[in-house]
């Protein structure tokens, strides 16, 4: 009678398998002719025990956080070989070293130049302004860094592709995050060489009888030296000489603002905005000095960079250690920067020099009544800073050099490759460096063109991946921004190429000053 049973089921699990799975027959037969399941580890007598079941909570609560882990947090294999990500040994202590020898530069030097177009109440509100501003969309960055999938944006470009898609991401990121590298190191070359020439010439004195190096010899020095230090590995490694670079920039800027301030206003100040031939000409002057308050305040192009280093997981994501660092180091950066805007205009007013704005009004106001040691110490610490902000600007264009090679070959980049890679764009820098040294003119330019990184792609970054409800405060306020920040691009942009014309640019080529 069973055999029946037992042959009539398997007739109807033929003709329906939806019947199958939901009817079941209890036979001594089909019991002992099923395969017996191995039986787990656990199930032993002794992890049955009271004095076993600690340890058995225990291992299912660890499996349970590496499948939450793994939830949180994919890692790409190529991360593991790029210098931006080498290293996930970050913490708040190194992005607020990070951001402070990056954050501070001598792009705050020429901040008293924008008071002269703006006066005193609408510069101090524009610069409070830009300071909140470009503080919220640093958060947004932040925030944007590690994704719901689980995916770490740990670079500008692949957070904008991310957003925008790949095509329109590129288009839009590429050639300013690349300029903000690489342009801003060719830029710390004709600085930081400059310096060097200004040292040598206040430490040897007017009766030296060693033959000084040209500017050209100065830049070569200053570039080998940055290339030495570019052998570090990746950018955890750097954390030491971007300490330094950060207290050499606070140590440079308070010197230069308390000298200052101490030494006085000038004979004969004047705090009253130029007056243009028309309208439009004080309209244009208005927007470069936007262009130079907004440019004050760059870097956000290596926030998620940095952020990178850094571990995470859900107990503690990256996010939260990150945005310590950053408020430690902007609380740093305000403390510097308006200080030094506020109090040198008030020194200097409308005769700040256009060139390194108040580095070279120290040097030509106070280079006669003020310490030799002094103005040697301020130069010194400049160079020390260039050098410093050098490596981590160049980070981005050694990571991009370097994923082409790991994207190919599917290999870390070998050793011999990596020194050769670096030493190739210090020299192609330094090239830039010598054949256009009129480069520094068109800052303001190729600046406006890249003050969306800072202002503007954050907030349309944040809509299109967080996606909130359309005409909430949240959509309104970063569809608003975000237009804002497009609007000030193109001011700067078109006051930019008004001075370019109406002042005209001295092209000489291969011929630094």
């Amino acid at each position: 009678m069973e055999e029946e049973v037992v042959e009539v089921m398997k007739k109807s699990s033929r003709a329906s398998p939806a019947m199958s799975s939901t009817t079941h027959v209890h036979s001594p037969s089909m019991v002992d002719s099923a395969p017996k399941t191995p039986k787990s580890p656990f199930a032993t007598r002794f992890m049955n025990t009271p004095l076993a079941s600690p340890m058995k909570k225990a291992f299912e609560n660890i499996h349970g956080y590496l499948e939450e882990v793994g939830r949180f947090t994919k890692l790409d294999r190529q991360d593991a070989w790029l210098p931006i990500t080498e290293s996930r040994k970050g913490n708040a202590y190194y992005a607020a070293f990070h951001i402070l020898s990056s954050g501070i530069g001598f792009q705050a030097l020429v901040l008293p130049l924008a008071f002269t177009n703006l006066g005193w109440i609408w510069g101090i509100i524009c610069l409070c302004g830009a300071f909140m501003w470009q503080l919220y969309t640093l958060w947004l960055l932040i925030q944007l860094h590690e994704s719901e999938s689980g995916v770490r944006h740990s670079r500008y470009l692949k957070l904008a592709m991310a957003a925008f898609g790949e095509k329109l991401g590129k288009l839009l990121a590429l050639f300013p995050i690349m300029y903000l590298s690489g342009g801003t190191c060719v830029t710390l070359i004709m600085i930081g060489g400059g310096t060097m020439k200004i040292f040598f010439q206040i430490v040897c004195g007017e009766g030296c009888t060693l033959s000084p190096l040209s500017t050209t010899e100065w830049y070569l020095v200053f570039t080998c030296t940055a290339i030495l230090l570019a052998q570090l590995p990746n950018l955890n490694s750097i954390a030491g000489v971007s300490l330094i670079g950060a207290i050499t920039a606070v140590a440079y800027c308070a010197l230069i603002w308390i000298v200052s301030m101490v030494k006085g206003t000038l004979p004969h100040v004047s705090y009253d905005p130029p007056k243009g031939p028309s309208k439009f000409t004080s309209t244009f002057c208005v927007c470069n000095a936007l262009g130079i308050i907004a440019f004050a305040f760059r870097g956000h192009n290596l926030v998620l960079e940095i952020q990178g280093t850094m571990p995470s997981d859900a107990q503690q994501p990256s996010r939260l250690a990150m945005w310590r660092g950053c408020m430690f180091a902007y609380l740093i950066i305000a403390l510097c920067l308006f200080p030094l805007a506020i109090g040198g205009y008030w020194a200097y007013g409308n005769s700040i020099p256009p060139d390194q704005g108040m580095l070279s009004a120290l040097y030509k106001f106070h280079q006669h009544d003020t310490s030799k040691l002094i103005i040697a110490l301020t130069s010194m610490l400049v160079v020390i800073n260039s050098l410093s902000s050098f490596q981590i600007y160049a980070m981005p264009v050694f990571d991009n050099l370097e994923s082409r090679y790991t994207i190919k070959k599917n290999r870390p980049c070998p050793r011999w490759l990596r020194v050769a890679l670096r030493g190739f764009f210090g020299c192609l820098a330094f090239f830039i460096a010598v054949a256009l040294p009129f480069l520094r003119s068109l800052a303001g330019l190729i600046g406006g063109i890249a003050l969306p990184i800072t202002l503007a792609y954050p907030c349309f970054m944040w809509v299109e991946i967080k996606k909130p409800k359309i005409y909430s405060i949240n959509w309104c306020l970063n569809w608003t921004l975000g237009i804002l920040g497009m609007v000030l691009s193109l001011m700067v942009v078109t006051g930019a190429i008004w001075s370019i014309v109406a002042q005209g640019i001295k092209f000489h080529f291969f011929n630094p000053q």
